[in-house]
Order: structure tokens, then sequence, then C-alpha cells
């Protein structure tokens, strides 16, 4: 597939030393009205991310698995903003009763979905209760049945936009569907977060196939090089860590969470979909995945992997048995 990358370059600084922030994106917008879910928001890119959306006037749930934090945070962007319509509700990714909860409280239209969440450097094997690799059963699993639980909330909306945040680090592996939860070939940390990341593009590509009819636009993008809580999970030694510091060009969280927003709120991308972005533009389609400092990997964006990651997660969900879940075996058709 060859597309041609859309530049933004309306936006200012938008290609150059130093990325634009969270607060240029949303230059000149107003979301008065319109209703928004941020996963992940008690910390790092979900705050900002949630606090820019509130800054123009959209009434933004954060979506958390620890609510207190969360409570700590909405009460903080309330103040910072002026916005009175930020919510807490729980959601824990790694559960489907958690899961199917939060899609069942939700009423009425959702014009904005970011699914910011995610975990990454699980230095060992960790898997689920259902045996699937922890780093793909969150950052795409469960991410895949929120936004299908939410598809018709999202429908409603009418030109509604959902964000996936994915990673450069996508380029380190494609999908590996002879063995996805490493069950037959040696675990490693970097290609387990790289294959869920993979997975985050992938859903963008097929989700705009299959929703464009019912005026759902999905996106994914590359926040940039940001030390958040997302890298808890790494075991630096003080040398790795200044080897690692040293080789990324870090960013600020307001800088990071700027493509996001752009993708959430911007009129600059109304309609577009099944996309990769990062700093702001949408990136080139790369074939070697370390000749580059940036770029998306063709395979992340191939149609045919992306119609066969969303049989496969679909197959994964259905076959959850009922000791897997307190819902039992769930269905999809959509």
């Amino acid at each position: 597939m060859t597309q041609t990358p859309m530049p933004l370059c309306e936006i200012p600084n938008a290609i150059g030393p130093r990325p634009p922030d969270s607060g240029t994106a949303t230059r000149g917008v107003d979301l008065t009205g319109k209703r928004a879910i941020v996963t992940g928001a008690s910390s790092g890119l979900g705050i900002e991310t949630a606090r820019a959306l509130a800054s123009i006037g959209t009434d933004v749930t954060l979506a958390v698995r620890d609510t207190e934090a969360g409570k700590r945070v909405a009460a903080n962007i309330t103040a910072t903003t002026g916005n009175g319509n930020v919510h807490v509700a729980p959601l824990d990714l790694n559960s489907h009763a958690s899961i199917a909860a939060f899609t069942k409280a939700w009423t009425g239209p959702l014009h904005i979905l970011v699914n910011n969440a995610g975990i990454w450097g699980l230095p060992e094997i960790t898997r689920t209760p259902e045996g699937w690799e922890q780093q793909f059963a969150t950052n795409h699993l469960g991410h895949f049945e929120l936004t299908l639980g939410l598809h018709d909330a999202l429908a409603a909306a009418g030109n509604a936009r959902v964000v996936v945040v994915s990673s450069h680090g996508h380029r380190c592996s494609p999908i590996v569907f002879e063995d996805i939860h490493f069950e037959h070939r040696s675990y490693e940390t970097l290609a387990a977060y790289a294959q869920s990341k993979t997975a985050n593009v992938l859903f963008a590509v097929e989700a705009s196939k299959r929703w464009a009819k019912d005026g759902i636009s999905v996106n994914a993008c590359h926040p940039g090089a940001v030390r958040t809580k997302i890298l808890r999970h790494m075991d630096f030694t003080p040398e790795d860590q200044k080897r690692v510091f040293k080789s990324f060009k870090w960013v600020s969280v307001e800088q990071g969470a700027s493509t996001q927003v752009l993708l959430a709120a911007s009129p600059l991308v109304e309609g577009i979909g099944g996309r990769y972005f990062e700093n702001n533009n949408e990136s080139e389609v790369v074939s070697d995945s370390g000749a580059h400092e940036s770029g998306v990997c063709a395979f992340a964006i191939d149609p045919t992997e992306a119609a066969r990651l969303w049989d496969v997660s679909l197959q994964m969900l259905s076959n959850r048995t009922p000791a897997d879940s307190s819902h039992g075996v769930i269905h999809f058709d959509i």
C-alpha cells in the first residue's frame, strides 16, 4: 500500500528541532459540548492530554485503575482550566469485567476516545489469567475490547475520533502471528512491547476501514521519547540508564502529548483515518526499521495484516472461558 503523508505545516514548529506542545495543537479550537475519554489519565501523557482537552471546553472522563489518584488529577485539571466537567471512572484494561462495566455504564455519545494507557519493559514474561502475554494484553487487547464496547457511543456522536498511542518502538517487531504470546519462543522485553505497539497501529488501520461508514476516524501516533511512569518496569543499571537516556531525543510531557491532542481535537485532521503520526505530522513509510530516526514500518500499516489481527483479536476475546472472566464468553459483530 502506498500513501502520501499529509503534511500539517500549518502548525507552528510542526517540523523543526523543537516539537510543539499540547497548547499549540489546540490553538483556536473550542470543543465545548464534546465528550472525551482518556485512558491512563492519572499520570504522564494521559494527564496532559486530559488537561489540554479540558482547557478547550471538552467534558473529559479519566479512565484509570487508581481512582483516588484520578480524583486528585481531576481536581487539579479543574483548578487549572476552570472546567468542572472532569470526571473519573475505574478501568482496568487487564480485566474483562472492568472493561465491560465501564462500557455498560457509559451513556450518550462519545466524541473522542484516547487509548493512551500502556506498559513497557516487563523484564520477565508475565501472563494474564487467559495466558496472554501482558504487554500485548494491556496495550492492544484491552483497548481493542474497550473500543469495540464503545463503538455505538462513538457512532452516535458523528465524526468521532479514536486516537491510539503507539510508539516508535513498533519498528522492532511485526506481529508474530504464529506465537503472539511467547509460548514457543524465548521472551524478549522489547520484542513483546514492539509487537503490542505494531498492533496499535494495525488496529487503527482496520478500525478506520470498518467504521468509516459510521463517521469514526481512528489514527495512531508516536508521542516521542518522554520520561514517564511507563519506564518504571525497566531494570536499569546506572550505566544502562545513562546510555539509554543519552540515546534518545527526549521531549517534555507537554510536547509528547501534542500529537495525540492534535489527532483528538484539531480540524486539520477531520475525516482522516488509518494513519500514523509523530511530531504533529503524518509519518513517512519506511521499509528498514533500523535505518531511520522516524517513520512507520510498512508492516504496521499493511491492510492484510490489519484485517488478520482484527480477526485474531476477536477470536482471543471470544475464546475466553468463564473461568477467565465473571462475564463469561463475549461476542462482537462489528
